[in-house]
């Protein structure tokens, strides 16, 4: 049977696993899941409606799960679910969906989320990302599988952080980030491409020379529009997934609204309280 500290306050209608450890002063909500071999250390707090998968391990003081913090929650019921092998360190918040917004929170498997990072309702987290101290991601935001963003970023709402990009320390992200690019300052821009990380993801020489020429063409060389130099690209690069995600992430940033692609897909009231 589950490890459970005689403090812990457990909801009647939550479902353990039988290899859980729960520790000290811990809160478990109305129909809470939480997964094999999950460890929540002292006093932190998994919200209703939240399913962990297995092997989550959840520090002091962390809170998965909460209400949202959005004006137009009228208390609906709506969802967490979490994959396996995420580290929560201590003060991390991450909140439910909202109805307006599809009703779920999403974060996948083996993702690290340093001391208070906030993760807001409705964002999708990939798998393999890493978020430094005090990253604040707000609604609808999608961080997609190997990105990493440094400590103190924040990143505005319905934004998507590119595949393997890199996010420098502080800064402030209005807008998508392409994938496999490297961007810091206030407001962001694209800096240099994410050599590191591509090395360390083992891909091809040929596919980070691929990443290095967009960087170039796409962000430095002036003059010329994005469509005209993605297709150049493309030719160029007949077959390489990198430039496809690239380009593709470009154009669908330019289709959206103020740099953001799902930004223009948005179905609340525009005119609502935020």
């Amino acid at each position: 049977m589950p490890s459970i500290h005689p403090t812990a306050i457990i909801d009647p209608s939550a479902d353990i696993a039988q290899s859980a450890q729960i520790g000290a002063y811990c809160v478990v909500g109305a129909r809470a899941r939480i997964g094999e071999d999950c460890v929540l250390r002292p006093h932190c707090q998994v919200g209703p409606l939240t399913e962990l998968g297995r092997c989550n391990e959840l520090h002091a003081y962390s809170i998965v799960g909460g209400d949202p913090q959005d004006l137009k929650f009228r208390g609906e019921p709506t969802w967490l679910v979490m994959g396996d092998y995420n580290q929560v360190r201590e003060h991390v918040t991450i909140h439910r969906g909202t109805g307006n917004g599809g009703g779920w929170t999403r974060v996948g498997n083996h993702n690290l989320f340093m001391v208070n990072v906030h993760i807001a309702h409705d964002c999708v987290i990939g798998n393999h990302t890493i978020m430094a101290n005090n990253v604040m991601l707000a609604g609808h935001v999608h961080v997609e599988d190997h990105a990493n963003i440094g400590a103190a970023v924040g990143v505005h709402h319905f934004a998507r952080v590119g595949y393997c990009s890199f996010v420098g320390g502080m800064a402030r992200v209005p807008k998508d980030v392409p994938p496999f690019m490297l961007v810091e300052g206030s407001p962001s821009s694209v800096r240099s491409f994410n050599q590191i990380g591509m090395s360390r993801l083992g891909l091809p020489l040929e596919e980070i020379e691929a990443a290095k020429e967009a960087y170039k063409k796409l962000f430095r060389l002036k003059g010329g529009s994005i469509a005209a130099k993605s297709q150049g690209l493309r030719q160029q690069f007949p077959g390489s997934k990198v430039i496809a995600r690239i380009c593709d992430s470009v154009a669908q940033a330019g289709d959206g609204v103020y740099g953001r692609a799902m930004e223009s897909k948005r179905s609340d009231d525009k005119r609502a309280r935020r």
